[in-house]
This record gives C-alpha cells, structure tokens and sequence, in this order.
C-alpha cells in the first residue's frame, strides 16, 4: 500500500520557524493533491493548506503570509515552511496524499501519523 511519513515537528519559540516534510511511499502511480491539517487538543482537525499536483495552492486565513506549502512531485514529497509561529500554532500536524496506485485505479486519501508542533510564548 502507501505510507506517509512526517518529519521536522519539535518546540521552537514564538516567532520562529519549522519546516515539516512528508514523503510517500510504497504502490504509487501519482498523486493528485497533497495537504496539511493540525489537531489542537480540543479542537476538530481543520485544514492547513493544499497543494494540487499542478502547485496550485490554498491556505487558511490564519496560516496565509506565515506558511508555504510546496512538493516534489520526483519524490513525492510535501513540505510546509512554517514561519512567525505562534502559540495558537500548536497542534499535531498530519499529511495527507490523494494517491493512485495503479492507473487504473481510483484515487484514495492517504494519512501519515502526525507530527507534535509546539510554539512557546
């Protein structure tokens, strides 16, 4: 099948910056969209920003002019720089991959294990 793997979470200060990165694996034909969603405790999982396999992007209101989400499509690879954190920032933060294995296959959302973030005031 296909597994997602993040890495690049961890505690930085208020202001600083983090860049995470989630590489797929296993049975992949292509990917169409690729995103990252964060869960604070308490909180529903909201979105944090997509990318199309065409680098088109969409961000949340909260997270636009701080965060960039990029990918690599050879290594199928999704990024999310992380800039100006905030305390209100902190969550895990999950991957996910609308991936097809075979090309005759249908699409099929794909989520990695989630990542700590934690932005001190």
């Amino acid at each position: 099948q296909v597994q997602l793997v993040e890495s690049g979470g961890g505690l930085v200060q208020a202001g600083g910056s983090l860049r995470l990165s989630c590489a797929a694996s296993g049975r992949i034909f292509d990917i169409n969209a690729m995103g990252w969603y964060r869960q604070a405790p308490g909180e529903q999982r909201e979105l944090v920003a997509n990318i199309q396999s065409t680098g088109s992007t969409n961000y949340a209101d909260s997270v636009k002019g701080r965060f960039t989400i990029a990918r690599d499509n050879a290594k199928n690879t999704v990024y999310l720089q992380m800039n100006s954190l905030k305390p209100e920032d902190t969550a895990v933060y999950s991957c996910n991959a609308d991936v097809r294995s075979r090309w005759y296959d249908s699409y099929v959302y794909y989520w990695g294990q989630g990542t700590q973030v934690t932005v001190s005031s």
